[in-house]
């Protein structure tokens, strides 16, 4: 599998992405935001403040060059992962339905965050198992997602829900940690699965995700 990790001004998270892909196989490469092709089967938006967060969250970064080609690389079937910051610009870029406003304390959490997992079907969740309890930790400000009522049961009503809170730290609603665009191919998560990657980080129930990505081009 050939994976991008695209890198804005402000991202931090983008060489943690780059070594779990990396240690597990997949040819993997760094995308500056400036360039304007997208040649990879997976591209990766992570977490950081692209940007540095001016106007709110992903805003900017969602003009960059990289994401000019975005739709089309998505209509044809790219496979697309934003974590926390990269969730934030996937919303802004209308790829995933709604916003992630400020945490319901208005205070920025990092801490481990317990998830269970509502959609074991899924290209990325493939290894997991519905109901699963899993341990991603959380580093935000703005990672409240917020949707309509309407947008809340078409999301329920097809299944886009991948991952959800057990014990809600940021107000948002149904519990949303993570969801899916109709067709599949596009994730967006707020927790960090490459924070739990290796057990010299605490745990390992974020490589679950990376193997099952790279095993379904093999």
């Amino acid at each position: 599998m050939k994976a991008g990790v695209v890198v804005f001004p402000g991202s931090n998270c983008d060489s943690d992405v780059y070594s779990v892909l990396k240690e597990l196989g997949a040819d993997v490469k760094y995308i500056w935001h400036g360039e304007d092709k997208i040649d990879v089967d997976l591209l990766v938006l992570p977490g950081g403040f692209s940007y540095g967060d001016y106007l709110r969250c992903g805003a900017i970064a969602r003009f960059s060059k990289i994401l000019e080609g975005i739709y089309d690389y998505v209509e044809n079937g790219g496979y697309v992962i934003g974590i926390c910051n990269g969730f934030q610009i996937l919303t802004e870029l209308k790829l995933l339905p709604g916003a992630l406003l400020k945490n319901m304390d208005l205070k920025f959490i990092c801490s481990d965050c317990i998830l269970e997992v509502s959609n074991d079907n899924t290209f990325f969740s493939r290894l997991y198992k519905k109901g699963e309890r899993v341990n991603f930790p959380i580093a935000h400000g703005e990672g409240n997602y917020y949707a309509d009522d309407e947008t809340l049961k078409e999301l329920e009503r097809n299944n886009q829900i991948v991952f959800r809170y057990v014990n809600n730290p940021n107000g948002s609603r149904n519990d949303i940690a993570g969801i899916i665009n109709k067709k599949g191919n596009v994730l967006g998560m707020m927790p960090h699965p490459e924070r739990r990657a290796s057990s010299l980080l605490g745990g390992t129930d974020g490589i679950r995700l990376f193997k099952g990505m790279i095993e379904s081009f093999k």
